[in-house]
């Protein structure tokens, strides 16, 4: 019988020397694939919401479904991007790399995680890519 997945409390209540460790691991990829269904759905949604359309023949009707369907491709295309980055972390974590600051090596951390479950940098190196995109604006 699988073993029970840990939840929120019991999660952030284990050692830090379990960190990443088998329960944590399926603990992340539960959550990643509830969040990647639920978001593959919204996408579906969405794109019907693209395809069924109704003719319109004024203008000012035109020009207001055409603004409104500018920002569904926006938001389609941020939801297609969380999608890989979902995807790709799960990759990670079959790969049992999941967890690690892809700079660093040292742990992301599990508040950060459970904030943002696709994080690939720790806190400080985020902070250290940050600064640089910025530096780099002010240039």
């Amino acid at each position: 019988m699988p073993e029970a997945l840990l939840n929120h409390e019991e999660l952030l209540a284990q050692p830090a020397e379990a960190y990443m460790n088998a329960a944590q691991q399926a603990f992340f990829r539960a959550l990643l694939e509830s969040q990647r269904e639920e978001l593959r759905l919204r996408i579906d949604g969405e794109f019907g919401a693209l395809r069924d359309f109704e003719p319109v023949s004024d203008e000012a009707d035109l020009a207001s479904r055409e603004e409104q369907r500018q920002w569904q491709l926006r938001l389609l295309e941020r939801e297609k991007r969380l999608l890989d980055k979902i995807d790709q972390a799960l990759e990670r974590l079959a790969r049992g790399e999941y967890g690690w600051c892809a700079e660093s090596g040292e742990p992301i951390g599990l508040r950060r995680l459970l904030l943002r479950p696709t994080a690939t940098l720790c806190i400080e190196a985020k902070q250290r890519q940050e600064q640089r995109e910025r530096h780099q604006r002010q240039a």
